[in-house]
């Protein structure tokens, strides 16, 4: 496989791997967009969360849980990210969560700075949505 993050995890792409479970593995991501900027990704290959199982799953979002402090630690604040998916702007097809450390002068903006406009949904339209989501 050609995956980067799988060579990673298969030692043969060095890395500065700071804190490693069963079945995650947390480092300096390679091309930091912050001082401290940090990847968490389960060590099987998984292109988006839900092919994960569940024991995977509770494990990466643990190994993130312990992580977000320590990032956290950097600046305040922490920018929690993930591309679920191409479409969704992944640019690796390995789940991979981004621990982004952030501050008021980074220039990066809210999530709704990402778009170019919200949507305006009619009544009718968000009570369909919410029929497809809810459990």
């Amino acid at each position: 496989m050609d995956c980067i993050f799988c060579k990673i995890i298969s030692g043969d792409i060095p890395a500065k791997i700071i804190k490693e479970t069963s079945y995650s593995i947390s480092f300096l991501d390679a091309f930091p967009l912050a001082k401290g900027h940090v990847l968490v990704i389960p060590k099987n290959h998984h292109q988006k969360i839900q092919d994960m199982s569940e024991k995977e799953n509770s494990d990466l979002f643990s190994l993130v849980h312990s992580m977000i402090s320590k990032v956290d630690s950097i600046t305040g604040s922490t920018l929690l990210a993930i591309h679920n998916g191409k479409d969704a702007g992944q640019e690796v097809p390995h789940v991979h969560v981004h621990l982004v450390p952030r501050s008021k002068d980074d220039s990066a903006g809210a999530i709704h700075s990402m778009f170019s406009h919200s949507l305006k949904l009619s009544d009718s339209e968000i009570d369909e949505i919410y029929e497809k989501l809810k459990v």
